[in-house]
């Protein structure tokens, strides 16, 4: 039983691989060890428990590192990866014009997670796209594929960025630099596992290497048919054996037994059991899938080894190709986690509490300033974003705002820089403004930005930049000149500008009421700090300047950034917007700047400017002439209201017709509607008749091999009907493959507190009698891949998780520490901290009574508190990795008795 125990503790940070390993057997062990760093993990746990006697040269070295890294890995509950593609530069021309059409591919484990636009005829482009990819399981490795669009045939492959999990998680802070693109050799894109047993039967005279090649999962395709044929062979020595091959599968069911005779004087400990995996093909050279080598020592040391083991590239060294193929500027940022219990972080979240709920009693001194104090401004939009969160967790972001906001304000003396800076107030309310407001967002402005993306007008004012050539689309009779030009310009956008004004003044019931009510808080304060006549404008331009220019402004620049459109703007399309923004802010400054800039070519919109300053000043005192109350029942765990849509769009569903399921599809054209409860779909978005699946009934949401529709961007959405308890699938395409992540990662967040998730599931579909993934007959089987239920996109639709959150703002404070120190507690030694608080001993201070606090020291008595939950903090994380080593090793001797056993 204590055996049972252990083995499944180890096994908890290999969720999705548990689920194919038995409870209480050494399968269990070897498979956590071979999921994440390949085979050589099946041996450590033997080498370890015999105290590394064994001396294997170099391997030794390494083994020590695997077992380090794979403590780390069991530690690891939380995965955040970040990366942001800034652009390419010096790329190879691969059309007749002498240029490109690049965008990238961005691939975790070989699994395509995003695709950046399209950037036409360039060189040298700019995407400046990114991206959060939250996984709980880890990954291996991350590359970027950059390739030439082509209108008729297959794209072109220019070139790849690899970087695996090691190179990206060395880094201090984040890797940010410019990278060189190398070749794609098709022997290092392998990606997938195998399942095998390995045993050497020993004799006399001669003994057996006997391999069980039972099955493979997730091969790479190499075949046109999205499929490949694969076969598998051991090698060891000149000795080899293969499988038969098995056509048009990437999850082949080999169940074959192969033996490899060896004589004794063979065997060596030095020697290493390879199996590799190839797609067979009828004319040509078989293309390779894989590779797994075993040090023979693992053989030696058991007399049974059976694991899931991941396939490795074919090892040939990539040639640098020394920018011959270009460059990209990438921005990567690794950030592992061990989240606590949430007991542990409640003092400090108390301390936090406390900073916005007794403001009297803090006064300049709180948690939130102390914290502000020690971020850096790279880091302030990453921790005002987790704050947001935490107090939303909280149901505490009205006073949170309100508390940073009334600091800010009361320490400004110039209006005029008002909320111009940086600061904690400034960032934390443009990421809730974009956490509570971004459905809001998308209501005022998309039908406006699909309608100037539509149309491709030439618009141009600046006199300098006018280019007669782009104006024989316009219709003009005659010649065409500047000033006809510059005229078509200003009504066009004055057509635009006067429709994005009144889409704005007019979403008074639209905006949510929590984000109306932090306006008029924020209203109210600047209009007790600033209540001089000749200061009347500035509790509008508080609000405005964040509503205006930092919401709707960057939202009209770049509407890819905030999921308006899914292409970045073309040339024509994004000067037309940049000057609509401009426009915008100006109303968003109430027109006190006008005339005063050295783009002097924007006054013929000056006088529509000027006009709308009424109507908005009209629509801030509506919009903050609200009741505080009705945001008290805000959702503690989420920022939407389970009537509120998440995602909607067309997607076309695969429907069964006939007798026999899946054995004719018609493909439907619907409209889907997703809320925290309900998955929906109609004919068109105004169609009456729904049908609908509550989201509680969700088992899996996964993606589709192209093999099973001869289609891309497919997913599977699996259910489980409460009363039948059977197992339904629909199928859904999506136009592209970020539409498709896209609504993997929305239906998986909102069923993320799911019961009775699947952890394995059919890539394909069945139809003609069997799998098309795994060729197995019984439609009833069990999945033959790993379910990515954890797995999803960051945005600001992510649920709220106080202790992901609040392990965050930990971090920051114990990089931080010492400042603090420094400051607050200068005469307390480092080591004593903990201990030597004068001004607040909490075993000397009961409930209810308060504490003496030395008034000449403002700000100390918190500091040691806040000290005092840092370390308690840190101590927790040293006894957790404890306890987690010993885990480890008891795993170890538990596989070793096991082996014992098992030999006697």
């Amino acid at each position: 039983m204590e055996h049972q125990m252990n083995s499944r503790k180890i096994c908890t940070a290999f969720r999705p691989e548990r689920a194919h390993a038995r409870r209480g057997s050494t399968s269990c062990w070897t498979l956590a060890c071979v999921a994440r760093c390949g085979c050589a993990h099946a041996c450590i746990a033997v080498m370890k428990r015999r105290g590394g006697t064994k001396t294997f040269g170099r391997r030794r070295r390494t083994w020590d590192r695997w077992i380090h890294s794979l403590v780390v890995d069991n530690m690891a509950k939380n995965t955040s990866l970040y990366f942001r593609i800034v652009e390419g530069r010096n790329l190879p021309a691969k059309d007749v014009s002498g240029t490109s059409d690049p965008y990238c591919i961005v691939k975790v484990d070989n699994e395509v997670v995003a695709r950046t636009a399209t950037v036409w005829k360039n060189l040298n482009p700019f995407w400046g796209e990114e991206y959060t990819l939250h996984l709980p399981t880890g990954f291996h490795s991350l590359s970027f594929h950059v390739m030439d669009e082509d209108t008729i045939g297959h794209d072109d492959v220019i070139g790849k960025i690899s970087l695996t999990k090691e190179a990206i998680g060395s880094q201090a802070k984040a890797l940010d630099s410019w990278i060189n693109l190398t070749r794609v050799d098709p022997n290092e894109e392998v990606q997938g596992e195998i399942h095998l047993t390995l045993q050497l039967l020993k004799g006399t005279e001669k003994t057996i290497l006997r391999c069980d090649v039972m099955e493979a999962r997730d091969l790479a395709p190499r075949d046109i048919s999205g499929t490949s044929d694969p076969f598998a062979r051991v090698i060891y020595n000149n000795h080899s054996a293969e499988t038969s091959i098995i056509k048009k599968t990437r999850f082949p069911h080999w169940g074959e037994t192969l033996e490899l005779d060896l004589d004794p004087q063979e065997l060596s400990e030095e020697g290493t059991v390879v199996v590799e995996v190839w797609d067979w093909d009828m004319v040509g050279k078989n293309d390779f899938l894989g590779k797994v080598e075993i040090p023979s020592a693992c053989l030696h040391q058991s007399p049974l080894l059976e694991s899931w083991f991941r396939l490795l590239p074919l090892g040939n060294n990539e040639v640098d190709a020394n920018g011959k193929l270009g460059a990209l500027r990438l921005k990567v940022r690794l950030v592992e986690d061990q989240i606590l219990p949430s007991s542990y972080y409640q003092p400090l979240i108390d301390l936090l509490v406390e900073s916005v709920i007794s403001p009297a009693e803090v006064e300049d001194s709180s948690a939130l300033t102390m914290l502000e104090e020690v971020t850096t401004v790279e880091s302030r939009q990453d921790v005002a974003m987790t704050l947001v969160k935490i107090y939303l967790g909280q149901g505490l972001v009205i006073p949170f705002l309100d508390y940073l906001n009334t600091q800010e304000v009361n320490h400004t003396t110039d209006p005029n820089t008002l909320f111009r800076s940086n600061s904690l107030a400034s960032k934390a309310m443009e990421q809730f403004m974009k956490a509570v407001g971004m459905l809001y967002l998308h209501e005022v402005l998309k039908p406006i930005i699909n309608r100037i993306f539509d149309e491709k007008k030439y618009i141009e004012l600046d006199p300098s930049k006018i280019d007669l050539n782009h104006t024989r689309r316009i219709s003009f009779k005659g010649a065409v000149s500047e000033a006809e030009v510059r005229d078509s310009s200003v009504e066009m956008l004055q057509s635009y500008l006067t429709s994005i004004v009144d889409s704005i003044v007019g979403s008074v019931e639209q905006c949510p009421a929590v984000m109306r009510v932090a306006f008029k808080q924020l209203h109210r304060r600047v209009e007790e700090q600033f209540a001089e006549p000749q200061n009347e404008d500035v509790k509008y331009l508080a609000i405005s300047g964040f509503f205006f220019l930092r919401f709707f402004a960057p939202a009209i620049l770049t509407p890819k950034l905030f999921q308006l459109r899914e292409q970045h703007a073309g040339t024509r399309t994004s000067r037309t917007l940049l000057l609509l923004a401009k426009a915008l802010q100006s109303v968003g400054n109430l027109g006190l700047q006008l005339g005063h800039g050295k783009e002097q070519w924007m006054a013929p919109l000056h006088p529509i400017i000027l006009r709308s300053v009424a109507s908005v000043k009209d629509f801030l005192d509506k919009l903050i002439d609200v009741d505080h109350d009705t945001v008290s029942e805000m959702p503690q765990r989420g920022v939407f209201l389970p009537s509120v849509i998440v995602k909607e769009g067309y997607l076309h569903k695969h429907k069964a017709e006939g007798a026999q399921l899946l054995s004719r599809f018609a493909s439907k054209k619907r409209y889907f509607w997703l809320t925290s409860q309900t998955l929906s779909y109609a004919k068109t978005p105004d169609w009456q008749v729904r049908a609908s699946m509550p989201i509680h009934c969700v088992r899996a949401v996964e993606r589709v091999d192209e093999n099973a529709f001869q289609q891309q961007n497919v997913m599977q959405v699996i259910t489980q009907d409460d009363d039948d308890g059977q197992l339904q699938t629909m199928y859904i395409q999506c136009k592209n493959v970020n539409e498709l992540n896209q609504w993997l990662s929305a239906i998986r967040k909102v069923s993320i507190y799911n019961e009775r998730m699947l952890q394995s599931f059919h890539p394909g579909t069945h139809r003609g009698g069997r799998w098309t993934c795994c060729l197995q007959t019984d439609r009833t089987v069990a999945g033959c891949s790993r379910t990515h239920s954890a797995v999803t996109l960051g945005d600001w639709s992510d649920p709220l998780d106080p202790d992901v959150e609040t392990q965050t703002i930990y971090k920051q404070l114990l990089q931080g520490r010492d400042k603090l120190r420094k400051k607050y507690l200068p005469e307390a030694d480092a080591d004593q901290t903990a201990s030597k608080t004068e001004d607040v001993n909490p075993d000397a201070c009961p409930d209810g009574a308060e504490c003496e606090v030395d008034p000449a020291k403002p700000g100390r008595s918190l500091a040691a508190r806040l000290l005092m939950a840092i370390e308690a903090l840190e101590q927790a994380h040293a006894t957790f990795r404890c306890r987690d080593q010993e885990d480890s090793t008891n795993g170890i001797a538990n596989l070793q008795n096991r082996f014992e056993q098992g030999s006697q």
